[in-house]
């Protein structure tokens, strides 16, 4: 696949490309500051009392909870940074010829765009506004990490990434996946935060935060499972082979078997609560892992990090 432009006007898109980057990072940093202080956070309410026996008027003041304003800006700011993230890698991929997503700053721009988008998705569809104070800073930390860390430098790709149908089909799918499951595990911890009771008034009760988390995985899981599939056929393309226990192909089916594990134990074994929110949280662990330790850290067929700041 061939760059679409060259030239001064690739320079441009490029530099765009990037700006648009810093912007859905910052849009990042407020979603998540107005959704925790939503959640979170209180305001002054002032209330007149009884007229006194002078003529005027008594006023007393309490806290109560932050007001739908700051709910309606952590919603406005969460959609904008989907959309300049979505925006930037669009035109990353115009530039580079390529899916946005084959270096470790594409990759992670490409998992906070992910995160943020899923949780805007399931924000709407359930109606649980405290959502995004949970999933919007794993968003955040991964845009952060491809800013601070790694280089938006356009780097040639090593042969085994040049397939751009079989890489697209491969990472996107591991990419939808981890980022549906980030919005679980931003569910999980609500419940781990939350308990069975009711701590806090804003956050929704276990057993709907419960349901919240299980919907998520159910979605991410059988797409993990894909990404998984084309990649043991990507392996048979670059390498030769379907498995090769890599470090990373292991790491990604520990992360399948690990949820795979939750289903059956709140399926079959009616599991709930804090012991199916703790192998959610597990399983993105095993997660960031794969993402950071096995590309860094541990050697592998799969080492291709790209360069750093």
């Amino acid at each position: 696949m061939l760059a679409l432009v060259s030239g001064y006007r690739a320079v441009r898109l490029e530099n765009l490309s990037f700006f648009l980057s810093w912007a859905g990072v910052y849009a990042l940093a407020g979603a998540s500051l107005f959704a925790l202080w939503y959640t979170f956070g209180t305001r002054v309410v002032a209330r007149a009392a009884a007229a006194t026996p002078e003529g005027g008027t008594v006023t007393f003041t309490e806290r109560g909870p932050a007001g739908a304003n700051v709910g309606r800006l952590a919603s406005v700011f969460g959609w904008c940074a989907s959309i300049f993230l979505v925006l930037s890698l669009a035109l990353r991929s115009v530039v580079t010829g390529r899916p946005p997503y084959s270096d470790m700053w594409e990759y992670l721009l490409a998992f906070a765009a992910g995160v943020s988008l899923f949780a805007n998705i399931f924000t709407l569809r359930t109606r649980q506004a405290t959502l995004r104070a949970f999933a919007m800073p794993v968003a955040l930390a991964m845009g952060l990490c491809a800013q601070m860390i790694f280089s938006p430098t356009i780097t040639p790709l090593i042969p085994a990434l040049q397939n751009n149908r079989l890489l697209a089909l491969h990472v996107a799918a591991m990419l939808i996946s981890y980022s549906v499951l980030g919005v679980a595990f931003g569910a999980a911890v609500m419940y781990l935060v939350q308990g069975d009771g009711r701590r806090f008034a804003r956050l929704p009760d276990g057993q709907t935060l419960d349901e919240l988390s299980y919907r998520a995985v159910l979605v991410g899981f059988p797409v993990l499972a894909l990404g998984i599939a084309l990649g043991a056929y990507w392996g048979d393309y670059a390498w030769g082979r379907y498995w090769g226990w890599d470090p990373k192909e292991t790491t990604a089916l520990i992360t399948w078997l690990v949820f795979a594990f939750y289903l059956h134990a709140r399926a079959l074994r009616g599991w709930r609560g804090s012991r199916v929110a703790w192998i959610i949280v597990l399983g993105f662990v095993c997660i960031v892992f794969n993402i950071f330790a096995v590309n860094f850290w541990i050697a592998g067929l799969h080492s291709y990090a790209g360069p750093t700041q």
